[in-house]
């Protein structure tokens, strides 16, 4: 990998390449909304560097990046989602830029200091800048009202993360709190 284009990565940086994990652990709604199912699952993630991306006097850089999630026991995957890690030195802002393809589109971000082993990336709905918006149906009937991510780097070939994604179930009093939270392994 190029490394001038990885030292400009800043809290980034370790995270460039390909990872895997197998002890997964997702709690979302089951098929009946009011109960929850908990999903073992196995997990590929790729972060290719790229940048800079230049935006007028902001310059950005980041990590191309794609997941692919199984259940253990599955051979088809049942999560996959594609998109842009960025980083903004100036501003020291690190954002998640993705898509799901269930019809959910997010942008959470934060400031982080450059060498960062740990952070936290949000949004919220209606935000403007850390924003999430939903297809019609998702919007109705499960609307994601917060993304959490928390991101820990243990050692430059492991780190964990911790992603609470907050829905107001059609019907429901209380957010329902979707979590996944993997350790992975650089391979």
């Amino acid at each position: 990998m190029d490394k001038q284009l990885i030292a400009n990565l800043g809290p980034l940086a370790l995270l460039a390449g390909t990872w895997e994990g197998d002890k997964g652990d997702d709690i979302a709604p089951d098929e009946n909304p009011t109960e929850i199912e908990n999903n073992k699952y196995r997990e590929r993630l790729v972060l290719e560097p790229f940048g800079p991306v230049n935006n007028h006097a902001q310059t950005l850089y980041g990590l191309r990046y794609s997941t692919t999630v199984w259940r253990l026991d599955q051979e088809s995957p049942f999560h996959e989602e594609s998109g842009y890690w960025l980083w903004d030195p100036a501003k020291k802002q690190a954002l998640k830029c993705f898509i799901v393809p269930r019809g959910v589109a997010v942008i959470a971000g934060s400031t982080v200091e450059p060498d960062a082993r740990e952070f936290q990336l949000v949004a919220d709905v209606g935000s403007e800048t850390y924003g999430i918006c939903s297809n019609k149906f998702l919007d109705e009937e499960f609307k994601t009202v917060r993304y959490e991510l928390k991101i820990s780097i243990h050692d430059e070939n492991s780190f964990s993360y911790e992603q609470d994604t907050q829905l107001q179930i059609k019907g429901q009093e209380k957010l329902f709190h979707h979590t996944d939270k993997n350790t992975l392994k650089r391979v």
